[in-house]
């Protein structure tokens, strides 16, 4: 690429050069694979439900499923964190959470990220069950004990506390933190 080149209508054109800059010297081969992922995000040695929430995100993270995350992927998902409208990162939470793909989530697959997440975020002020039971009471409005994209997303954005809630306890700009100082081992 030519220093000067950039896409028509591309705004923040320095920045995507820093992001490619830092993605190809912690990742030369342009293959971030799971476990260049945990290195670069000093993630290593977790315990297994930590581990199970960073293979989850970056399983999300990989779009085409390929067990790696390339360059695109890496700003297609540092854009959603940084500049997508809620819906979009509604919709990315959805999919992070639905663990067996079935278009719902149930309580058991909340209970599991939201308890891995406390594995590695550390601070909450209420449990994971407690935390699970309060979106299904929120939010389940058929009470079926499933949640679907649709129920998730509007049941979300109807509720100030939760919508709070769940943007803190998702938050993953601290991992973009990380990339963008370059420090491993800073969380």
């Amino acid at each position: 690429m030519g220093a000067k080149e950039s896409l028509p209508g591309d705004g923040p054109a320095p920045e995507m050069h820093h992001y490619y800059r830092k993605f190809m010297r912690e990742c030369p081969s342009g293959q971030l694979s799971l476990h260049e992922f945990k290195k670069l995000l000093g993630l290593q040695g977790l315990d297994p439900q930590g581990d199970m929430y960073i293979k989850r995100v970056f399983d999300t993270f990989d779009l085409n499923q390929d067990g790696f995350i390339d360059f695109l992927e890496f700003i297609a998902a540092i854009n959603l964190v940084i500049r997508g409208k809620i819906d979009q990162k509604l919709k990315w939470y959805f999919k992070l959470y639905d663990a067996d793909g079935n278009g719902c989530i149930d309580k058991k697959e909340l209970l599991s990220i939201f308890t891995a997440i406390q594995a590695i975020n550390g601070h909450t002020n209420m449990s994971a069950e407690e935390f699970t039971n309060m979106v299904f009471q929120k939010i389940d409005v058929n009470n079926d004990g499933e949640l679907t994209l649709e129920e998730f997303i509007s049941g979300v954005e109807s509720d100030e506390d939760l919508m709070e809630l769940i943007t803190k306890s998702f938050d993953l700009s601290n991992v973009l933190k990380v990339i963008q100082s370059g420090r491993r081992h800073s969380i």
